[in-house]
């Protein structure tokens, strides 16, 4: 078996599904050529392409919605937020 970090295992299995499924695409903040804060999309623009890895502005409340829409629609988005937690 082999051990891998996290994130590892969740780029794995998105490109594994990107590859399989035409409907599945990515969103969120930094994840194309960045590849994301937690580095889960790394390298799957180049993979897969721009049009389904899909770097959006800082609107959280606007790509869940998007997302909620295509999938309504029969897309399957997945979508990477940024997640600040302030302890003060």
């Amino acid at each position: 078996m082999a051990i891998l970090k996290y994130r590892d295992a969740l780029n794995a299995a998105l490109r594994e599904e990107m590859q399989r499924d035409p409907s599945v695409f990515c969103l969120g903040e930094g994840i194309g050529d960045n590849g994301g804060s937690y580095k889960v999309t790394d390298k799957l623009i180049n993979q897969v392409g721009p049009e389904r890895v899909i770097d959006t502005p800082l609107s959280e409340a606007g790509f869940v919605g998007m997302a909620g829409g295509a999938a309504i629609l029969g897309a399957r988005p997945v979508v990477e937020m940024l997640l600040w937690i302030s302890l003060t």
